[in-house]
């Protein structure tokens, strides 16, 4: 009975005392899957189910689930949670719902992600019952967790999330600056880049700083991390060791010009040299990439382009979110 923590030695229940723990950042992420039937897809994809807009509710749900986790599993912690992020996805028959919870302290929140997705789920059932009212809420499990004493743990080992598709949460930010990688620049581009990023409840890494012809290198080492976004900063000039563009065009299954035009438009009110830049975005096998200028002001400007849209396309990538024309 002792090796349950959550038993005394009499086998009671008993809320486990972490107050000899040390405080470590604490994530944890869990999945499960509306199964239900094509129609019912092809109406929430569309927008077009009776009730209200299925999936901002459910995500709704679902991170206040997380909140109150432990109000409805009787010996959770209280947990002041830092992030909570739900994203959804599509087959031919289900929803996916996956959630990443954030929090730094002296107990995990696994519970708090798995409640997150069992309510975030059952509020999608409850959305598409009166087309499907045979639809089912499967395999609710935990995916990964990481901090605490153990360190990271995932699910069957590595294969099963962090490579089947990009980590929802995660970032990467890539700067192109060959002083910058001799350590004969400093690099503020990029700090400022991660800070925002942050901010935003993205888990990002320190900068990776590259030499410029090194670049093509770089972003193949981000993109084996699989993060759900990469922006880099730098190497998007006419200059002859400006090769950022190339690099990123190389890699990319489609372009979104329409980003990289209104990150040149937003600089080009400030100077006409944001037209001379030549960077790019697009998709990578699920992973949103954005070339941002290495110049301070050119970072501030893409950042202000994408802090409307960002959530919006990171959604879309993943498959979920509404369409637009």
């Amino acid at each position: 009975m002792s090796d349950l923590t959550h038993l005394d030695d009499e086998g009671r229940a008993r809320m486990v005392d972490v107050s000899a723990k040390a405080d470590t950042t604490r994530i944890a992420v869990a999945a499960g899957e509306l199964v239900t039937t094509a129609e019912v897809i092809s109406l929430v994809r569309a927008d077009d189910m009776p009730k209200a807009d299925v999936l901002a509710t459910a995500r709704i749900a679902g991170i206040s689930a997380a909140k109150k986790t432990s109000e409805l599993i009787p010996l959770c912690h209280q947990i002041a949670l830092s992030s909570v992020r739900i994203e959804f996805g599509f087959t031919e028959t289900s929803v996916t719902v996956e959630a990443r919870v954030k929090t730094r302290g002296a107990t995990g929140v696994e519970m708090e992600a798995l409640t997150a997705v069992a309510v975030a789920g059952l509020t999608l059932h409850d959305m598409v019952k009166a087309v499907d009212p045979e639809a089912r809420l499967d395999g609710v499990r935990l995916i990964s967790k990481e901090g605490g004493k153990r360190g990271h743990w995932t699910r069957g080992g590595a294969e099963e999330h962090t490579l089947a598709r990009p980590v929802s949460g995660t970032a990467t930010v890539l700067v192109a600056s060959t002083g910058g990688a001799r350590g004969t620049r400093e690099d503020t581009t990029g700090p400022t880049i991660a800070a925002w990023l942050t901010e935003r409840g993205f888990t990002v890494g320190d900068p990776l700083v590259v030499a410029d012809a090194e670049v093509a290198t770089g972003l193949a080492d981000a993109l084996a991390a699989r993060p759900a976004l990469i922006v880099t900063t730098g190497g998007t000039g006419v200059s002859p060791t400006d090769a950022t563009p190339e690099a990123t065009r190389a890699v990319l299954d489609r372009e979104l010009p329409g980003v990289a035009d209104a990150i040149r438009a937003r600089g080009a009110e400030v100077t006409p040299h944001a037209s001379l830049s030549r960077g790019l975005a697009g998709v990578s096998n699920g992973t949103l990439v954005v070339n941002l200028p290495g110049s301070p002001g050119g970072v501030r400007d893409g950042l202000a382009v994408l802090e409307p849209i960002l959530e919006h396309l990171l959604a879309q990538i993943a498959g979920g979110g509404p369409h637009d024309d």
